[in-house]
């Protein structure tokens, strides 16, 4: 049972109060946010993309990237929004969300860097048994260690922070919600608290912290027998590391090493390892690291035609389809390619070319295109003979797959949340404006996005063997896309809705008509179609040779296109166009709608902002759990990572279950609705 207390929301002094400072903190706090998440990014998809990073470091290194950005954005946004207006507010459950995700990303970052260390330690120390002890296994259980560990750490804070009581006042002299501004509001004695806090943070990163350094103690000992060049080679790589421990650990234990008290200077401490640190990790490793810096020169730098392949491919492509052939000819002969006119004889309805600069062409997209169209025609002559998938699923350890039961609560969580939310809204005449008629929808369409793979989970986890036909794979494929694509249009259209309701409230009724919503609901339907449509009509036809095996719970366009018995490079960079950046331009347009909400909330009142920030904050917390996962997945090239599976499960099963509970729990309209709904119930039945 919750402790009691009349707080509700807390005020936020953030780091000044002064109106100019506060522009300028906008722009460079903004500036860093968006060098973070794009450097970051970088490195994300440089190391998933460049087949010379498959070593255990670089593996590490992508997860600290990913990790560093979430914990960015776990402060930073806040930060940004608190600079355009005056009156900081978050609520009191904003606050305890706030407290957990720093603390558990934090968390996570602390143990990574250890286990990076322990990775150095065996490269440098042990270097003969490196591939034996860094196993990939090992890898992927050492990265599900730092998130069990990072979860586990948060969950004792916030277990902490929920007890205590606060009766006034609710200014916090910080800009974000943290332990020690919020135990001196704290109406009791935290004392004990004060030294659990201590024994949960800094113990953690002191002891963390030693471990590091007694590792490098021993990693610089060892080196003593390595030659002047392999000293050179393992001090560049763990210097980058250390530095980066230094800038991380020092902060953390400064603050959270010594008893509850708070100083003027923890606001600067928090800034540095909270939004500094994780702007500086991918520079710190990139202008240290001759292998990175050359994998992104190799994927800024990318040339798609090379010259022996074109010469082979000039010479000997045969294309059995006379319109193919014509078009091809005319293609060639306008001068679309850039090139000039070479010699082509036709021999049995096959066109041979003979011209090498006509495989030259100056439009980088037409190339793509046609290299894509040879490849494809050609290959798709072979008789495919491929007529079931077997799946691997999460796991083969027939204990593991007990947790059926997890997932089968999942999915009827799902359902009933989501159907809870179609009846309430559709039976209530309160909830009738535009934002409940998409926020219906979009509880439908995560029914159906839900279900277009949590059945099939749930059922290969009762059987050894788990088999798809290929017709089923191929329309599981469009179904998740279908859906999945019509809901990431639906989340767009519905921040337009929200910026319409708050930038122009006078005009709102008559912009936002039914006729338009309707419109714009199938706008959203024949978006997801098309996309879909496209993505099957990429893989269905595709050469299929054998093996036959998915290591993936579902099937899905990666782990396809690793069985497929050609050449998939062009058709990565398409699945990457049509789903990746499709994800990310979306995206990137909520987020500019955002600020733009955010900066037209500066002339409302207080209780204005706070109604408005309530309703966005929901469909924002939406977005980031569907869309980030969604961009780390499709926006890089033809690659299958350990984490797929869990990212998988994570916006095709968790996110369905949590749209629900994040509107209803932030909405007080939807829960009025929801109670006087069960009372009409529960009135009927007696």
């Amino acid at each position: 049972m919750a402790t009691p207390h009349n707080i509700t929301e807390f005020f936020l002094l953030g780091l000044s109060q002064n109106p100019q400072i506060q522009r300028v903190l906008l722009v460079v706090f903004l500036i860093i946010y968006v060098v973070t998440v794009c450097g970051n990014t970088l490195v994300l998809v440089t190391v998933t993309s460049s087949p010379t990073l498959a070593s255990p470091m670089y593996f590490f290194l992508a997860n600290l990237s990913f990790i560093d950005t979430c914990y960015s954005s776990s402060l930073a946004p806040k930060l940004i929004a608190d600079s355009l207006y005056e009156g900081r507010t978050i609520s009191y459950k904003g606050c305890m969300v706030q407290l957990f995700g720093a603390h558990f990303l934090g968390g996570v970052e602390i143990i990574l860097l250890t286990v990076m260390a322990y990775d150095r330690y065996v490269a440098i120390c042990r270097p003969l048994h490196y591939t034996i002890i860094m196993t990939r296994r090992l890898c992927t259980m050492l990265v599900g260690v730092t998130w069990l560990g990072g979860f586990l750490h948060s969950l004792v804070q916030l277990l902490l922070v929920l007890h205590l009581t606060f009766c006034g006042p609710n200014v916090i002299n910080h800009f974000v919600c943290d332990l020690y501004p919020l135990l001196e509001l704290a109406c009791t004695n935290t004392y004990v608290i004060g030294l659990l806090v201590v024994a949960n943070s800094g113990v953690i990163c002191l002891l963390n912290f030693l471990i590091l350094a007694a590792s490098y103690m021993v990693i610089l000992h060892s080196l003593r027998a390595h030659s002047a060049e392999g000293r050179r080679k393992a001090l560049s790589t763990c210097g980058a590391h250390f530095t980066v421990v230094a800038l991380f650990f020092v902060p953390c234990i400064f603050t959270y090493m010594r008893p509850s008290s708070t100083l003027s200077i923890d606001k600067s401490m928090a800034v540095f390892y909270g939004i500094l640190t994780p702007m500086l990790n991918p520079l710190i490793y990139t202008l240290r690291n001759e292998e990175v810096k050359s994998a992104m020169k190799k994927l800024f730098a990318y040339v798609p035609v090379k010259s022996q392949m074109d010469q082979h491919r000039c010479q000997s492509h045969l294309i059995g389809k006379d319109a193919l052939n014509k078009w091809i000819l005319q293609f060639y002969g306008s001068g679309g390619l850039g090139g000039r006119q070479g010699k082509s004889t036709s021999r049995n309805g096959k066109v041979l070319s003979q011209s090498r600069e006509k495989c030259l062409p100056d439009s980088l997209i037409k190339h793509f295109f046609l290299e894509f169209l040879i490849t494809y025609i050609t290959q798709m002559e072979n008789k495919r003979n491929v007529t079931e998938f077997i799946l691997i699923g999460l796991t083969q350890n027939p204990r593991m797959q007990k947790v059926v039961l997890v997932f089968l609560l999942i999915y009827m969580v799902t359902l009933l949340g989501n159907l809870l939310i179609v009846v309430t809204i559709t039976t209530s005449r309160a909830l009738n404006a535009p934002m409940y008629f998409f926020l219906t929808h979009l509880s439908l369409i995560d029914i159906s996005y839900s279900s277009s793979s949590a059945p099939k989970l749930i059922v290969d986890s009762l059987h050894e063997k788990k088999i798809l036909s290929f017709n089923g794979c191929m329309a599981q494929v469009y179904a998740e896309h279908l859906f999945g694509a019509a809901e990431i249009i639906l989340l767009t259209v519905m921040a337009y809705d929200r910026y319409v309701a708050i930038c122009k409230p006078l005009h709102y009724t008559a912009i936002m008509s039914h006729r338009l919503c309707v419109v714009l609901l199938g706008v959203a339907w024949a978006g997801g179609f098309l996309h879909a449509t496209i993505q099957i009509l990429l893989t269905v036809w595709l050469p299929f040779c054998g093996p036959k095996v998915i290591d993936h719970f579902m099937c899905d366009l990666y782990p396809l296109l690793k069985l497929v018995c050609m050449d998939t490079h062009t058709l990565g960079l398409f699945v990457a166009a049509n789903s990746g950046f499709i994800s990310l331009l979306n995206f990137l347009l909520l987020m500019v709608s955002y600020v733009v909400i955010l900066r037209s909330l500066r002339t409302y009142s207080l209780e204005g902002r706070r109604k408005a920030l309530s309703t966005c904050t929901s469909h924002i917390a939406v977005v980031i759990l569907f869309f980030v996962p969604c961009t780390f997945v499709y926006l890089r090239p033809v690659t299958t990572l350990p984490t797929d599976k869990a990212v998988a499960i994570f916006y095709t099963m968790i996110t369905p279950m949590l749209n629900p509970l994040i509107y209803t729990l932030r909405n007080a309209e939807v829960k009025n609705a929801v109670k006087k709904l069960y009372q009409k119930v529960t009135s009927v039945e007696k």
